[in-house]
């Protein structure tokens, strides 16, 4: 899988985050700091969401201090989904009900541990493929185009 991953910001959860992809075998792309860059939140992780939405990489892990300055970031992306989650069921709920794309973690809240099951869980969890799962996303995608409003 090829993998975004944004922060502007260095630190113990987006390097755990990092080993955790390398480890897993993706093909990991790093945006700011870790790319050995700079860049504000706002633009880092908006990067590393316009590679999802090119469709250059498969997902992205966007990670800022709250985690919400990156989730808003990656969302002014059309055609990324992205979620801040907190713990591993949210991750996998948030790929089979919202279909996301996008995971976005804070690094002032989540563990070196955690990040990892996060990460996990988040990558490894299917789309939701039933008609309940496909009318959401389908509303989620309409409402981001200006000319349904």
């Amino acid at each position: 899988m090829r993998v975004a991953i944004s922060t502007d910001e260095d630190g113990a959860l987006p390097r755990s985050v990092l080993a955790e992809l390398q480890a897993r075998g993706d093909e990991v792309m790093p945006f700011g700091v870790l790319a050995g860059g700079e860049g504000e939140w706002a633009e880092v992780s908006a990067a590393a969401a316009r590679a999802v939405a090119s469709g250059e990489a498969d997902a992205a892990v966007v990670v800022c201090w709250t985690g919400t300055g990156a989730s808003i970031a990656a969302n002014k992306v059309p055609g990324v989904r992205a979620a801040l989650c907190a713990d591993a069921d949210t991750a996998r709920m948030a790929r089979r009900y919202n279909h996301a794309n996008v995971l976005a973690l804070s690094m002032r809240s989540t563990t070196e541990a955690m990040g990892g099951e996060i990460v996990r869980a988040f990558l490894e969890a299917p789309w939701g493929d039933d008609a309940f799962d496909h009318r959401n996303v389908a509303a989620l995608e309409s409402r981001a185009d200006p000319s349904h409003d």
